[in-house]
């Protein structure tokens, strides 16, 4: 079942759905230009939020006095059928005794499957995660090839090796361990846009997050952090076999450059492409310079399909 939802403002047709996960409830968003029709099929874009944010703050955030920041009406504008969801614990799925690490993400994913594949009558998508939420994509992609046509990782990480934002979180590794969940406020949502390099946000954006996340909990799971800290490599880069588009933003302090281009150099396809953007930080898809990252996922998710090559 889902409940249909009208956006005047930006003029998108959008729908609410529920997943379930053994008894965890997981809910799923999807937005489109119009309603769905029969034998409509414009290709599908799952985006998978990260460690801090639940899927509708992350992509279809409302920031007062400006309607460019929604990353799903954007794409929704461009023609794709755009879907997220909110991982265990986080917004408005089941929060539990879980931490929702990377796996249970990865788990989350293929729970929503069915639902996309019912509602859209097709079975392979492009995917977008950023930072855990690349992780949790690329996981997915490696357990599950034939859902995967195209991969789209930012401000992701492999090993962890010369992340200075990671060799701060390790500080707080027991912290981690010993509890599931851990504290959010204002100035948590502020240090997010921040700790990288001042100015590459606007302040009205983390307060706009502040104010749609703090309106559902006061606390989000640990497992992302333990395993970026703890337990990287999550994923193997030699079992991702679809297309893959790796997105470095310039002052991102947790996607060290050697480190991505040690995975991108293990992908096993030939179709793969490394993004690097100035004027970036961690979050890119929410900073000043949003707009190239746009542009870079567009031109990847259209590029055209190989011909043959003659003998």
């Amino acid at each position: 079942m889902h409940a249909e939802v009208r956006d005047r403002a930006v003029a998108v047709w959008s729908a609410e759905y529920w997943a379930h996960k053994g008894k965890v409830r997981l809910y799923v968003f999807r937005k489109r230009a119009t309603a769905p029709t029969k034998g409509d099929k414009p290709p599908v874009l799952f985006l998978v939020h990260g460690s801090s944010m639940s899927s509708r703050s992350g992509f279809d955030l409302q920031v007062p006095g400006r309607a460019d920041y929604s990353l799903m009406d954007h794409f929704a504008g461009l023609g794709y059928d755009v879907w997220t969801m909110d991982h265990e614990g986080y917004g408005r799925s089941d929060t539990t005794d879980s931490n929702s690490d990377i796996a249970s993400g990865a788990d989350d994913l293929a729970a929503a499957m069915p639902i996309v594949e019912r509602e859209t009558g097709q079975g392979r998508y492009f995917f977008y995660g950023g930072s855990s939420g690349a992780l949790r994509a690329a996981l997915f992609a490696q357990r599950h090839p034939a859902r995967v046509a195209k991969l789209v990782l930012s401000a992701m990480v492999y090993t962890g090796e010369g992340s200075p934002t990671l060799a701060k979180r390790k500080e707080k590794l027991a912290e981690y361990r010993a509890h599931n969940r851990r504290k959010i406020d204002r100035a948590f949502f502020h240090g997010m846009f921040t700790r990288d390099r001042p100015g590459t946000s606007e302040a009205i954006v983390a307060d706009a997050m502040a104010d749609a996340e703090l309106a559902l909990y006061d606390s989000i799971p640990t497992g992302t952090y333990l395993d970026m800290c703890a337990h990287l490599p999550v994923v193997d880069p030699g079992k991702i076999t679809c297309p893959v588009l790796i997105i470095r933003g310039e002052y991102d302090g947790i996607a060290a450059e050697p480190d991505l281009l040690r995975f991108y150099a293990e992908l096993p396809s030939k179709d793969k492409q490394f993004a690097f953007i100035s004027g970036l930080a961690h979050n890119s898809t929410l900073g000043i310079n949003r707009h190239k990252v746009r542009h870079v996922i567009h031109a990847f998710l259209t590029l055209p399909e190989n011909r043959a090559i003659g003998g």
